[in-house]
């Protein structure tokens, strides 16, 4: 378990794998909001959001999916997000309605205040 885990009681979680060949089933058909990261292999703020990454889809495991996209691996999806940069993280309500888009990277604080006053916050009550 990683300083935030030990910190904020959360156990790591691999991202789901996004390309451009299930992205439309993952994200616009996904009933829980989610939190899509494109990143480049060559990145080291990537490299760096990674770890962050894994703590937060430990933490809301049931109440969102956290996925990964590489970005040369999914041109088509990456040119219709109309991504310039990596990492950008993209958070959508349900059924892949983009909430907010993100470029460059920021710390475990600043993805938990999106998720928790813009994602849970608004979604729909079962």
């Amino acid at each position: 378990m990683g300083l935030f885990g030990k910190l904020f009681g959360t156990t790591k979680k691999q991202p789901i794998s996004i390309n451009d060949a299930n992205f439309h089933q993952e994200i616009n058909q996904s009933e829980l909001p989610v939190v899509l990261d494109v990143w480049g292999s060559n990145c080291p703020s990537c490299h760096q959001l990674e770890p962050i990454l894994m703590e937060l889809a430990g933490k809301y495991d049931g109440k969102l999916k956290v996925c990964e996209m590489l970005a040369d691996k999914s041109p088509k999806s990456t040119a219709r997000l109309n991504i310039t940069g990596t990492p950008t993280v993209l958070y959508y309500h349900p059924k892949g309605k983009l909430a907010e888009k993100v470029v460059g990277f920021k710390g475990w604080a600043y993805h938990v205040e999106i998720i928790e006053n813009e994602l849970l916050a608004k979604a729909p009550k079962s």
